[in-house]
């Protein structure tokens, strides 16, 4: 351990006086020095997602202390770009959730900013829609999505509703770095901030609103059969209410809910690892659809951004992932746009540079545009605002990234697992009346437009070590660029470290080039229209490969899949 972590741990060690806090420095100082060392030897980082990270005592932990130092540093940023500025608050289900809560707003209000607080748990798109229907300068939402139980974050939205920008990010952590954790940090209580108006619980009106928003994005005339059922697990997250109250809205009423995941619990007792796109995650509602035989099977991660669904076909239930649902929603919408005389040539699609593929064919077969951006749903969120900006709001067919995040509508600017689950209900019960299942529609688009595949390797590298080596990868893949990758030749390959020009489909582009932000992503395009893109992951300590593969078969293109995720198990390792 170096002496600067050493300095930090005598500092903690001199002023941390929570009792589990305090219990568990103390038990570190007695005993494995490379597991305090990990607690200390960092502050957490804050990027464009906020802070994700491990609950625990330490500047590499999320604590009170941390999410602190960290509100008073997006506090001063508030500070000195707006005149009065004001935040609007939200937090999930996870375990010290409430606490961080009160703590930010105390120190939001301390520093003279009025807060809204949603005054129980509620999804990421319900705050989203809260910066935009307050008029807030920013909003804060305590989550860490869909990690296993011994996380929790912190992200930051700007005044449209979307995630900071980088330049927010980059100046806000600056601010936090000058904040001295245990000195520099203004303080109020949160019952006192209530007693003098700078805490404001979110009035009711807006999560109705954001509801009536949601419905808004119904297809027109939309009617399930009144035998249409649907088995729905929250996972012991935020989406419960919501998208039990939409499914109401909607007409659907035969909605069964997984009893043991119906509330909210930061423990994930029944799952571990809460995440929507593993059928382990599922398994409660899978049971639950063996007794009740629902038409579709669907899931929402923790803070209710990320839908998960599964489909009953020929006596199994079929998971569909995040690629395939984001297909059968964009060709879907299209047909519905159609079908209600509009003229789908005007459409926009938004997807990312890592998500499938076979959006292109869909739009070079359905004539509308289709635009792919970095990942991130606030680079969605920049296109609507792009298009709101030129009077063509209305263009906006959807935007969706493979990680299960969708948007349909533009009442947020963030990906939104609410409307996802509508729009997924609806799509479903628009095919079962024509006798089709959703796993048979995709086996339809793939027959149609080839097996478009996707795969992801991924390789972790924790630690200081870590971080060292995840940089030396992808220095490594710039400074000597693959010729090949498995038996595939590489064809082409964009760096998007300095900025690239966004990948659009030819001919479909209605306005100018855009060139996208930089980015550490490098693009290997590979022959047969194969491809392996290298990015890093922005909260997790992985260096992570995503694969495209494509055949006239599942088979053949599956082949092509394997062998590429071999070939970079072994770059990655």
């Amino acid at each position: 351990m170096d002496q600067k972590t050493q300095e930090k741990v005598r500092l903690w060690k001199d002023h941390v006086t929570e009792p589990d806090l305090k219990e568990e420095l103390d038990a570190l100082l007695a005993g494995d020095e490379e597991k305090l060392n990990d607690a200390f030897y960092r502050d957490l980082a804050f990027g464009t997602a906020g802070l994700r990270g491990i609950l625990g005592v330490g500047t590499n932990r999320m604590n009170v202390h941390v999410v602190a130092q960290t509100t008073q540093g997006v506090a001063d940023y508030l500070n000195k770009h707006y005149e009065s500025p004001s935040l609007a608050l939200a937090r999930d289900s996870r375990l010290k959730g409430e606490d961080f809560q009160r703590v930010a707003a105390g120190v939001l209000a301390a520093n003279g900013i009025h807060v809204y607080v949603y005054p129980r748990i509620e999804p990421v798109p319900a705050l989203s829609f809260a910066v935009r229907y307050l008029g807030t300068s920013a909003g804060i939402v305590l989550t860490a999505s869909h990690n296993p139980a011994a996380y929790n974050g912190y992200k930051v939205y700007n005044d449209n509703g979307g995630q900071i920008t980088d330049e927010a990010a980059a100046e806000i952590s600056r601010n936090i770095e000058s904040v001295d954790v245990f000195g520099g940090i203004k303080m109020m209580d949160f019952e006192e901030g209530l007693r003098r108006g700078l805490i404001e619980w979110t009035p009711e009106e807006v999560l109705d609103a954001f509801i009536e928003s949601v419905k808004k994005v119904s297809v027109p005339g939309f009617k399930a059969d009144e035998s249409y059922s649907v088995v729905y697990t929250p996972l012991n997250g935020t989406g419960m209410e919501c998208v039990t109250r939409i499914l109401k809205e909607i007409g659907v009423e035969k909605v069964s809910v997984v009893p043991e995941q119906s509330e909210p619990d930061g423990n994930f007792p029944t799952c571990p690892y809460p995440n929507p796109e593993f059928r382990e995650a599922l398994q409660l509602a899978l049971d639950l659809a063996e007794k009740v035989k629902p038409n579709l099977v669907v899931a929402t991660d923790p803070d209710a951004d990320r839908m998960g669904t599964a489909i009953p076909h020929d006596g199994a239930y079929k998971l569909l992932n995040g690629n395939e649902m984001g297909v059968l929603l964009m060709d879907w919408l299209a047909q519905m746009a159609a079908d209600n005389g509009e003229d789908v040539s005007r459409k926009v699609a938004v997807t990312s540079i890592v998500s499938s593929a076979m959006p292109d064919a869909l739009a070079k077969d359905q004539g509308f545009e289709l635009r792919r951006v970095l990942t991130g749903f606030k680079y969605v969120g920049d296109q609507i605002d792009q298009l709101k900006a030129a009077g063509e709001e209305d263009r906006f067919l959807m935007g969706y990234e493979e990680s299960y995040g969708y948007l349909v509508g533009t009442h947020v600017r963030d990906k939104d697992a609410i409307v996802a689950v509508e729009m997924c209900v609806e799509m479903a019960a628009h095919y079962a009346a024509q006798g089709k299942d959703l796993y048979e529609v995709m086996e339809d688009l793939y027959q149609r437009y080839g097996y478009y595949l996707n795969g992801i390797v991924n390789a972790s590298f924790p630690g200081a070590q870590g971080a060292r080596r995840m940089a030396d990868i992808m220095q490594g893949l710039r400074d000597e660029p693959l010729s090949q990758i498995a038996s595939l030749a590489v064809e082409g390959v964009t760096d998007y470290a300095t900025g690239a020009d966004m990948p659009r489909v030819a001919g479909l582009q209605k306005e100018a080039p855009q060139v996208l932000p930089p980015a550490d992503v490098i693009e290997y395009r590979l022959a047969g229209e194969n491809k392996v893109i290298f990015r890093p992951s922005g909260t997790e300590p992985k260096v992570k490969a995503y694969l495209f593969s494509k055949g006239a078969t599942r088979a053949a293109s599956e082949a092509v899949l394997d062998e590429l995720r071999g070939a970079c198990e072994k770059i990655l390792s």
